[in-house]
């Protein structure tokens, strides 16, 4: 394994040489000085790993962890950001497999590329393809929801750009002025006018609403399976705030994805075994083309602990999904992140989520 640090100092790269050393990991780690030059090409370096410092510079990080996406495919992608919830987190979101908020720590920068390798590797087992792709035709990609993404990123864009995308869905449409009136949102005063509704629910629940929409658009009770979904993602950003950018909303949405299939059993020398929905629809996300981030977040979200040592989207969508299912919360893996003291606050938002929902 090869780790090339890419920031202003050679500091980092020294410490993540200590605590490798340390665990007794045989990985090579490099220091690419990111200054005042040319972005610096990465072909020579041929990285397994890629870690970038977005403080040193965002436009040479951002650039690198794209020409790293093209150039090395299966080369794990980090980022360390000052601000969890400013403009290049959503950048990154795009970018990396994994965001981390500084100040560096070597140990969650370990952790998180062995977690990288092992989703890849989870997600790229044979046994579990040949079981998504024999279990008939696939949901499609969401085209409204990426359109919707693609105006959103557009300083220019007005509520009318966004109205047009809503309108070429006379259920969505529907849904959206639903929506703008229930509790969650009217305030007593009602509305018909679809621009007003646009307005008045905000880019990031009319994202998430355009989403659910589309994903969750046909199959056996996927109007319960919708609803389910849309109450995770609204727990899910009230319990993690700080990642900013609807990131754990969005997480949460899709974290329902993998029901959308039949239960797909897993050939294993024991015996068949059920293959989770939360990995089904990880496959799924992958093939779709979404976030490297979100895909992890929706493969480890039944497993929390497997998403690394910090409290980040993946645990927040366990205990949101938990919450609203009404089955166990991984309280030992809250105990590690040392969290386990929200979760009263966590129960209350819950009920507080149900009670708007039947209200």
């Amino acid at each position: 394994m090869h780790i090339v640090v890419a920031g202003e100092t050679s500091e980092q790269a020294a410490q993540l040489q200590i605590h490798l050393a340390a665990r007794g990991r045989d990985w090579g780690v490099s220091w690419l000085q990111l200054g005042d030059g040319p972005t610096p090409h990465l072909d020579a370096l041929a990285p397994d790993a890629l870690v970038c410092f977005s403080g040193t510079g965002w436009n040479r990080c951002n650039l690198m962890m794209h020409e790293l996406r093209e150039r090395f495919p299966l080369a794990a992608r980090v980022v360390l950001v000052p601000d969890p919830q400013g403009e290049e987190m959503m950048q990154a979101l795009d970018a990396a497999h994994r965001v981390l908020p500084e100040p560096f720590d070597p140990v969650a920068l370990i952790d998180a590329i062995d977690d990288i390798v092992e989703l890849r590797s989870l997600l790229d087992d044979a046994r579990v393809k040949q079981a998504i792709e024999q279990s008939g035709p696939l949901p499609a990609a969401p085209k409204q929801y990426l359109s919707l993404s693609r105006l959103l990123r557009d300083d220019s864009t007005q509520a009318t750009d966004l109205v047009e995308v809503v309108t070429q869905d006379p259920a969505l449409a529907a849904r959206v002025l639903r929506l703008s009136n229930s509790a969650y949102y009217s305030g007593g005063r009602e509305i018909s006018d679809l621009r007003m509704a646009v307005v008045r629910l905000g880019q990031d629940a009319l994202r998430r609403l355009v989403l659910a929409s589309e994903v969750f658009s046909s199959g056996p009770g996927v109007d319960e399976v919708r609803e389910r979904a849309l109450r995770i993602s609204r727990l899910a950003d009230q319990i993690l705030p700080e990642a900013g950018t609807g990131v754990a909303a969005t997480a949460g949405l899709l974290s329902q994805v993998g029901r959308l299939l039949p239960p797909l059993e897993l050939h294993e020398p024991d015996g068949p075994t059920l293959l989770p929905h939360s990995v089904a629809g990880a496959y799924l996300l992958g093939l779709w083309g979404l976030p490297a981030t979100m895909i992890e977040a929706v493969a480890w979200h039944q497993a929390p602990a497997r998403a690394g040592t910090l409290f980040w989207v993946a645990g927040a969508v366990h205990v949101a999904a938990a919450l609203i299912d009404g089955s166990e919360v991984d309280t030992a893996y809250l105990s590690r992140v040392r969290r386990l003291h929200d979760l009263p606050r966590w129960r209350a938002m819950a009920d507080a989520e149900q009670a708007l929902a039947q209200a």
